[in-house]
């Protein structure tokens, strides 16, 4: 669905996304929804606007004081035309620098009416100054106020108190007390806050930017008709076309390697530090990192369809599907600015009446506490902090689309994982074949091979894999049907047959007692077998093995100690190779011979005992399960598209320890979050204290709330350095080796 997006200039906090949100709301609501992204200046409507629609959305805007400029390139004419000019550039700037320069003017000028700088600086009031000054101070309050005060109207009118409401009450009332220089002073010090917000804003969108903006613009590729190498954009490409990438240089496109050996980091996706071999017939990822050798390869992608440009779209998407912090401190300033008006009231009227303190110097500590009340850190602070920690995670190799599911795993109580593919390698090998009733080996393979051929379970591709290495022809299978958690059935040669495992066998028909023991013996190995039968007699059985993941008993053990509750295996297999399986793995409980309807009602009944759960599997055949789960977990996502699209969370390597530092990296951000507001409302708590004990200034309350924004801010930048890659393995057990504390609570 084709949308519009505007870049709003002059939206630099989240109280201004809510007076958005207010008014163009009701214009768009029956076409679509509006999301916000903060950190971009930029606000989408979800659905198609015709060219009115687009002048209506601009002229709404333009109420609030800010300005639409819309990006697809369909801007009305004469509506919104940019300007290039140095104040449509530099306009937070020029407003600071003149508010400055009118203020030291203003206040040079009167201290030569008074005679003295130190008399000007101790008198309190500014009486006597000359009508100059006067004139000097309300142009420097202009200047500093010139992308505040339309704002404040608009709050006033529309009676929703923000920030820059409280900031021209502030300035209006120091006006009102002649006190001229600290009214100056106060929106010059809010024109330097907003110009080093904006500034922070647009360091931590490159810093951001910088962390995912990992593909190469350009690529040489071979040319079909002159068979010349031509460097040209990646997005002017064509699917299908021979890339050539030298040793050193980043991969620019999707594709399987036709010529040269090489190996490639392909840390940028998955964060792994050991580099991958590549050969032909290999996949390579746009992103990824050529070491030694030169390549060609044939791309298999378009440049916005590889599997990086996927990941970088969806952490985009994921910036405006809101976390419940965010929301959570959302609604809390709602509730706040206005208490706060009501906490600086009381001060400037309390004290006079009950206690026959001075109006005036009341009236000045109830300025304060406005001043102080903005609650722009509170605000600002989480969505740059949730940014930091989708983008630090995909450059780890872990793809989160969206705040809310940043903020799950650090609430997790119990996880689920599927065996086949997540806690083994998914790759299991034939390791006996059994042909039964006249039946030889050969036959019962490509008969096995036939039908397993329609099948993509990694049991099918290992008999597969089995049969091609034998060079076995498989047999045609017709009219074929697949039973989904049990197995399937098809024709060959005209006679109808059916494969599947030993649960599905005894479903279907009844077996001779030394058949049962033999199959039974073979369960008790370990191993996972597929038996292939007909109407009136058995066939044969194939046994397959898989092997437990070396990482996943020590991953596991790390989920224990960081508090998960429950850590259970869920699967379809027969109960002895399950039980051998969690044994190796270090799972206490598992649950087997499960079909997926099976698997949904367990992992919904899982979420109901103990709360918040996660559901790990390998893809798309995990998918109902996982969307029963609090937190849906796809492994080693890298290449598959279906993965990617299924899951909350996508691994993009077959890595169980970043389940680990999943959770952790969760617990972090929250923990972040949890400092800013602490801050912020200590830090206010503290003034509000100093203004009712009569000793608060409008410049430190000013000063102190300028230095909370900018702190809060740097403090969620972090997170794209407390997990970021600094070399070495990045391989959980290699981190638990360097930090004795690595699967307990995080220190922060």
């Amino acid at each position: 669905m084709e949308k519009n997006s505007f870049h709003i200039k002059g939206m630099c906090c989240g109280e201004e996304i809510e007076l958005l949100r207010s008014e163009v709301e009701p214009l768009v609501g029956d076409v679509g929804d509006l999301s916000f992204d903060l950190l971009e200046g930029k606000m989408t409507v979800g659905s198609r606007l015709d060219s009115e629609g687009i002048e209506r959305v601009i002229a709404a805007v333009a109420r609030t004081g800010m300005k639409a400029v819309p990006l697809n390139g369909e801007c009305p004419t004469g509506v919104c035309a940019v300007s290039g000019g140095m104040f449509e550039r530099h306009g937070m700037l020029l407003s600071f620098a003149a508010s400055g320069l009118l203020m030291i003017a203003a206040f040079a000028v009167e201290a030569l009416g008074r005679g003295s700088l130190w008399e000007t600086l101790a008198e309190s009031r500014a009486s006597g100054a000359p009508i100059a000054a006067i004139a000097l101070y309300v142009a420097a309050i202009l200047a500093g106020g010139w992308f505040i005060f339309p704002k404040a109207i608009y709050a006033a009118k529309r009676f929703r108190p923000d920030m820059n409401l409280l900031m021209t009450l502030a300035v209006v009332g120091a006006t009102g007390l002649g006190q001229w220089l600290e009214a100056a002073s106060v929106s010059f010090l809010f024109a330097l806050a907003l110009l080093l917000e904006s500034w922070s804003i647009r360091r931590a969108r490159k810093e951001i930017g910088a962390l995912l903006d990992i593909s190469p613009p350009m690529a040489r590729y071979l040319s079909s008709e002159h068979f010349d190498i031509i460097e040209a954009p990646v997005e002017s490409i064509d699917v299908g076309s021979t890339v050539i990438v030298r040793p050193g240089e980043r991969i620019p496109l999707d594709g399987v390697v036709t010529r040269g050996m090489t190996s490639v980091d392909q840390a940028p996706i998955t964060g792994e530090s050991v580099p991958v071999p590549k050969g032909p017939g290999s996949e390579v990822f746009a992103g990824t990192i050529n070491n030694e050798g030169a390549i060609e390869f044939r791309s298999t992608k378009s440049a916005s369809d590889t599997t990086v440009s996927r990941i970088i779209r969806m952490v985009e998407e994921g910036r405006v599907r809101r976390a419940p912090a965010e929301q959570w401190v959302e609604k809390f300033a709602r509730v706040y600015t206005p208490a706060m008006i009501l906490i600086a009231l009381a001060i400037a009227v309390i004290p006079p009446l009950v206690f026959s303190g001075g109006w005036a110097g009341w009236f000045y500590e109830g300025l304060v506490v406005l001043v102080i009340a903005c609650p722009c850190a509170l605000v600002i602070s989480t969505p740059v902090t949730i940014v930091a920690g989708l983008s630090s995670a995909a450059r780890n190799g872990v793809l989160i689309k969206g705040g809310a599911y940043l903020e799950a795993p650090a609430h997790i109580k119990a996880v689920a994982f599927d065996k086949t593919g997540t806690l083994t390698f998914g790759q299991p090998s034939v390791k006996k074949v059994m042909p039964v009733d006249n039946h030889d080996e050969d036959e019962l393979l490509a008969n096995a091979a036939g039908l397993e051929s329609h099948s993509t379970h990694p049991l099918a591709r290992a008999i597969i894999k089995h049969v091609e290495s034998k060079g076995i022809s498989p047999s045609p299978a017709e009219e074929f049907t697949i039973l989904p958690g049990e197995g399937a059935q098809g024709s060959i040669n005209g006679k109808t047959f059916w494969i599947g495992s030993h649960r599905m066998l005894e479903k279907w028909r009844p077996e001779s007692p030394r058949l049962h023991d033999e199959l039974s013996i073979i369960e008790e190995a370990g191993h996972s077998l597929v038996v292939m039968w007909c109407d009136d007699h058995v066939c044969g059985l194939v046994s397959v093995a898989d092997e437990v993941r070396p990482e996943a008993r020590e991953a596991i053990a790390c989920l224990k100690r960081l508090g998960v509750e429950k850590v259970i295996m869920i699967t379809g297999d027969n109960r002895k190779t399950a039980e051998l399986i969690a044994r190796a793995a270090g799972i206490d409980d598992f649950r087997p011979e499960l079909l997926p309807a099976d698997k949904v009602r367990f992992v919904s009944e899982l979420k109901e005992n103990f709360g918040p759960i996660a559901m790990v599997g390998d893809g798309i055949n995990d998918a109902p399960a996982m969307t029963a789960a609090t937190v849906g977990i796809a492994m080693g996502a890298m290449g598959s598209d279906a993965a990617i699209e299924t899951a909350d969370i996508a691994l993009m390597s077959d890595d169980l320890s970043k389940l680990p530092w999943l959770i952790r990296h969760s617990r972090r951000t929250l923990g972040i979050i949890r400092q800013n507001v602490i801050f912020s409302l200590v830090i206010k708590a503290a003034f509000i204290t100093l203004a009712a004990a009569g000793i608060a200034t409008l410049w430190g309350a000013i000063a102190a709330d300028m230095g909370a924004s900018l702190l809060v801010i740097f403090n969620g930048l972090r997170m794209l350095r407390l997990n970021g890659r600094t070399g070495g393995d990045t391989r959980y057990p290699a981190l638990c080796k360097s930090d004795s504390a690595c699967c307990s609570t995080p220190r922060l």
